[in-house]
């Protein structure tokens, strides 16, 4: 089950069925659909895709999604799941443009990356942004993500693979 967390602005909690209007306004928003994944999508298929949310992944215990809430208003979603792409694990976030340029992206990206390697026990967490989006790039380079390698895609553009890996913790002296 997706646990409840808490940064010093943000709750990233499971979705309920009360969230759908607002998880399709922000996968239709072009500016924040132009970054995620295959989009943009159309409307019916934010709402297959809402809808996938709690008859497959929560259902089935695949990953872990969450609405991202400030001051109690839906402005973004979140997840860590397992990709193919790095064969680990990789984060996904994304926040309305409202509230881009507020650090909120470092702060919503670090809870995962945090929850990855405390609660999940992840040695490396990945992130996968397309290289025009100099802004994701600045935040995940900020949380110390580095660059893999670079993925083609089929429309011509490019893709960075990032990674972070888990601090080394220092010995304990005795």
């Amino acid at each position: 089950m997706t646990p409840t967390l808490r940064t010093e602005r943000l709750l990233l909690e499971p979705y309920t069925p009360e969230d759908q209007e607002g998880f399709v306004a922000l996968f239709q928003n072009e500016r924040v659909s132009r970054w995620m994944g295959d989009a943009p999508a159309t409307e019916g298929e934010s709402r297959a895709l809402f809808e996938r949310i709690f008859t497959k992944v929560y259902a089935e215990g695949l990953f872990d999604v969450w609405a991202v809430r400030r001051d109690g208003r839906l402005i973004g979603h979140a997840e860590i799941k397992p990709t193919d792409v790095a064969q680990g694990y990789e984060i996904v976030y994304a926040l309305v443009p409202e509230v881009w340029g507020a650090g909120l992206g470092k702060e919503l990206a670090g809870a995962i990356v945090d929850y990855g390697f405390d609660t999940l026990g992840l040695a490396e967490v990945y992130a996968t942004v397309a290289a025009p989006n100099g802004a994701s790039l600045a935040v995940l380079n900020r949380l110390g993500f580095e660059h893999v390698r670079d993925l083609a895609e089929d429309d011509g553009s490019t893709t960075h693979v990032l990674i972070r890996r888990r601090p080394e913790r220092p010995a304990r002296r005795e």
